[in-house]
């Protein structure tokens, strides 16, 4: 069975709620694999520079943040990024 053909048959088996969220992510696959930025993004290197103090000090302080209950929950941050969503 080729590829193609598992994706026809797990559609066939999804429930109608689901094929609107699975039509989403394969439209938002579909659009990513032509996108010119996506592509540079994937082929960049990866960035394997050794953190900074500041930079594992700027990490320590966001993990304290959040164990204080300071930090942003995701549904907040969602729906500032995604206001149409």
């Amino acid at each position: 069975m080729t590829a193609k053909e598992h994706l026809h048959r797990l559609i066939d088996e999804l429930s109608d709620s689901a094929l609107l969220e699975a039509e989403r992510y394969l439209e938002s696959l579909r659009r990513v694999e032509s996108d010119p930025l996506w592509q540079a993004l994937m082929a960049a290197p990866v960035d394997d520079e050794p953190l900074t103090a500041e930079d594992i000090a700027a990490i320590e302080e966001g993990k304290a943040e959040i164990a204080r209950g300071e930090g942003i929950p995701w549904e907040v941050v969602e729906a500032r990024l995604f206001p149409e969503a």
